[in-house]
């Protein structure tokens, strides 16, 4: 039949006319007979000149042969079909395994075992409440011991947000990949060990580099912490105890600042490393900064994985052996020994990507297969950061994205721009108490007291002394100095202006050439001058910017508790909205605070009602997304949260001083959109955790 179909089609015998298509080519046949034109091989014929390609026949249909397009259509459709039935399939199991891992949960109970787990991620996450303001906090004594400039200080406070951002965007994927507690102890681990070399950092970019380390570290606790917590939890508990979790990020704040105030202040707790390092106090409050997070790993060691993680990797005795554990665990400090874990089978759906890496896992050189496994988690972890942005849950990403964004918003830029305002009032009292002297003539006279706020205007000083004094925010203008000595003498934000300054001698000093503007020098000597940058006095460590941090963070436990209580009873969605559109009307009262203690007041209100609102927007994270993509779908979430504080921030601050309207209105539009789209989110409470 082949010969027959290749003669009788494409045969041209020894004439210069096609042959026939089909059985005969007489008068009833369709058939291109002889006596046409004799044509080309490669011209078209003009019978079927002006159609279309599409309309031309193929001619093999007359005997049955389907048409390559149509076979490709039909491979695609079966295709097609099995993957849909594949995901069918894999839905369906996975269905099952959530409904039978939350009967385990239920058959564990809650008890010891979640107990010990909730302090060790506790730690955790107060780790990364402490990161927030560790810089913060060691800055003001740090820029003198670095000798940092305004840009520097600026970009070490930026690198803080930026490292945390770019630490919960690639853990988050990590931990659903690889483990929570694996990357989790990762995680922390690089934190110690930067935050400890941090401290011993005796310039600006070693400082910088190593706090960026840090904060990609710790930038995967938050994340991780939630994801591990939330699997080791029943469905009628986990609500509460997520927002009695919430509460070490509150715990952090208050350790921070505790610390901070009881010893950056102490600088007689430094010592000397050689010459080059002086080991002042604020290098010690880094380290002790760094001890939760070195508790928790620590902890974390005698930590299981979450054997929901396990399940889903096809990992069925790991998981058993660790859902055992946990039942053991609780039912023997419940003082029932006897109890018996009673699960044989748990169904444990075999994963593609998991089968990938243990195929190429078996190949090649040890570096090779590092390499090939990197190479294959790198690309599965970006796969699963584009699909928590596509299909089924682009809607809810695009929701939670909306209300992380608002929310750390308007809190981080209140946040900055709380104390910064307290600051701005401060100096605007300080400066309605300045003493101004015009044309004053001394002579003659010992200065050993201070000198502070002051200004003096065309005045003329001869042979007077200023010995082992403290001179701040003083400035002398178009004023003569003549046979005088300056001794023992420190200063700040002091500068001498068109001056003239004869036979004068500056012993022992830290008043250097910046400090003296446009001024006339004769016969003035500069000996054993402090060169470089040194501590201020200790009143130069303004101690008000550790209250009220200290205070804000307090001022947190009421919305947690609140939270906490209620957030299984009246629902995580009513939590999250009606939190941030009270935030809204506190933030809307700052238009009427014109002291400090108003400002210090409405800050504690609006990060008490704040936390409730962070706490729901937490667990809903943790339960809208499936467990194989959770850790991610946080990472993306938080590390926005992390860009909204680096907008928030600078924005807020750029406006101290000039206006607080826009601040104002800024927080109160971005809270009320917030809180109007969290309404629209789905009610959690009830659902298993997928």
């Amino acid at each position: 039949m082949a010969d027959h179909y290749q003669n009788n089609v494409y045969h041209q015998g020894g004439g210069d006319s096609y042959g026939t298509y089909g059985e005969g080519g007489g008068p009833d046949g369709y058939g291109y007979q002889a006596d046409y034109p004799p044509q080309e091989e490669d011209a078209a014929s003009d019978v079927t000149e002006g159609h279309d390609d599409e309309d031309q026949m193929y001619e093999g249909e007359y005997q049955g042969i389907p048409h390559p397009d149509e076979v490709k259509a039909a491979q695609r459709a079966a295709r097609c079909s099995i993957a849909d039935g594949k995901r069918k399939v894999a839905a369906s199991e996975l269905e099952e395994l959530s409904e039978q891992y939350e009967d385990i949960m239920q058959d564990c109970g809650h008890g010891k075992f979640q107990w010990m787990l909730f302090m060790v991620l506790g730690l955790a996450l107060m780790a990364d409440g402490v990161e927030c303001y560790v810089v913060a906090f060691a800055l003001p004594s740090a820029e003198k011991d670095l000798c940092l400039s305004n840009a520097e200080k600026g970009m070490l406070g930026l690198v803080v947000f930026l490292s945390m951002m770019v630490g919960a965007f690639l853990w988050g994927g990590l931990a659903d990949k690889t483990g929570r507690r694996r990357c989790l102890i990762l995680a922390l681990g690089i934190n110690c060990i930067f935050a400890f070399l941090s401290s011993f950092a005796g310039s600006y970019g070693f400082f910088l580099f190593f706090r960026l380390l840090s904060g990609i570290g710790i930038g995967g606790t938050v994340p991780i912490v939630y994801s591990y917590f939330s699997e080791f939890l029943q469905m009628d508990k986990r609500g509460e105890h997520l927002s009695w979790l919430c509460m070490f990020w509150m715990f952090g704040g208050i350790y921070a600042s505790f610390t901070a105030w009881g010893v950056i202040p102490r600088y007689g707790w430094g010592f000397s490393m050689g010459t080059e390092l002086q080991f002042h106090s604020w290098r010690v409050f880094v380290i002790i900064a760094a001890l939760p997070a070195v508790t928790s790993l620590v902890g974390l060691t005698f930590m299981p994985e979450s054997p929901r993680f396990l399940l889903e990797h096809a990992k069925h005795d790991e998981a058993w052996m660790i859902l055992k554990q946990v039942h053991d665990t609780n039912w023997r400090a419940k003082g029932k020994p006897e109890k018996v874990f009673t699960v044989t089978h748990i169904k444990a759906p075999k994963m593609a990507e998991d089968e990938l890496i243990e195929i190429q896992s078996g190949t090649g050189t040890p570096v090779q297969r590092w390499a090939v496994r990197s190479l294959t988690l790198c690309k599965l972890v970006r796969q699963e950061h584009k699909l928590v942005q596509t299909g089924l849950l682009r809607f809810a990403t695009l929701f939670m994205a909306t209300i992380w964004f608002c929310m750390a918003f308007s809190y981080y830029g209140l946040s900055v721009w709380f104390p910064d305002m307290i600051k701005h009032l401060q100096y605007e009292e300080y400066e309605t108490k300045v003493k101004t002297f015009h044309r004053e003539r001394v002579v003659d006279v010992r200065f050993d007291f201070p000198l502070k706020n002051q200004i003096h205007k065309e005045g003329e000083y001869k042979r007077d002394t200023f010995i082992g004094i403290e001179m701040k925010s003083v400035r002398f203008e178009d004023s003569l100095f003549d046979n005088c000595t300056f001794e023992d003498i420190r200063s700040t934000n002091t500068v001498f202006e068109n001056c003239t300054i004869l036979s004068t001698v500056f012993y022992n000093t830290d008043l250097w050439e910046e400090k003296f503007i446009d001024c006339r020098m004769e016969n003035t000597t500069f000996e054993h001058n402090k060169h470089g940058c040194h501590l201020d006095s200790v009143e130069e460590n303004d101690v008000l910017i550790y209250l009220v941090s200290f205070l804000g963070s307090l001022a947190v436990l009421p919305g947690n508790i609140i939270s906490a209580l209620f957030v299984e009873k009246i629902g995580r969605v009513k939590i999250i909205g009606g939190s941030m559109l009270i935030s809204a009307g506190c933030s809307f009262f700052l238009f009427l605070s014109f002291s400090q203690s108003a400002i210090i007041a409405l800050q504690c209100m609006f990060c008490a009602v704040s936390a409730a609102a962070w706490n729901g927007i937490e667990v809903v994270t943790v339960e809208l997304y499936p467990t194989s993509k959770r850790a991610t779908a946080f990472g993306v979430l938080n590390a926005l949260c992390k860009l909204a504080a680096i907008l928030g921030s600078s924005i807020f601050a750029s406006f101290v001083g000039i206006t607080k309207a826009i601040p104002i209105l800024l927080s109160f539009a971005a809270l009320v959109c917030g809180g109007l789209v969290a309404l629209k989110l789905p009610d959690t409470r009830q659902k298993i955790l997928q």
